[in-house]
């Protein structure tokens, strides 16, 4: 039984699915900024996060999202900085809870080519500007966390 039905009949929330993503950071002329992509389904802001791969850490397959949503590339850090969740709408129509882990990825660059670079907006925006733009609360408040104390090393 899927685990939406399931918890409608015990009247108990579902199990978060758990997702990747990877908060990318670099230096700009205004100060520290992170790279934004719009999703497929709304056109919502978020950042690139995805499913675990198999054969690949959580913060690998963080880095393979980065590159194939983002075009970005830069050393991912192998813990989690955060987590948010959120609720995401399945193909089948079904919403499912998810749980995204936050792997930072500091110094990140883009390139123009990149797999998805014909499905998606992706843009870098200072971390407050960001944290306005995302809908997911958790997303933002992490990112005014880092605003307000941001990692060394970017």
């Amino acid at each position: 039984m899927p685990n939406d039905i399931r918890s409608i009949i015990s009247g108990r929330a579902a199990p978060a699915f758990v997702q990747v993503a990877a908060l990318c950071l670099q230096q700009g002329k205004s100060g520290l900024e992170v790279l934004l992509v719009k999703t497929l389904r709304t056109g919502g802001w978020v950042i690139p996060k995805g499913w675990p791969m198999p054969g690949k850490t959580l913060s690998e397959a963080a880095a393979i999202e980065a590159w194939e949503e983002a075009g970005a590339t830069g050393k991912i850090e192998s813990n989690p900085i955060g987590s948010f969740s959120y609720t995401k709408i399945r193909s089948s129509g079904f919403p499912v809870q998810c749980r995204a882990q936050v792997f930072l990825m500091k110094r990140a660059e883009t390139t123009k080519d990149y797999p998805e670079a014909d499905k998606r907006t992706r843009q870098w925006t200072r971390l407050d500007t960001a944290a306005t733009m995302v809908r997911d609360p958790e997303l933002a408040d992490l990112l005014t966390g880092l605003e307000n104390a941001p990692p060394k090393g970017c």
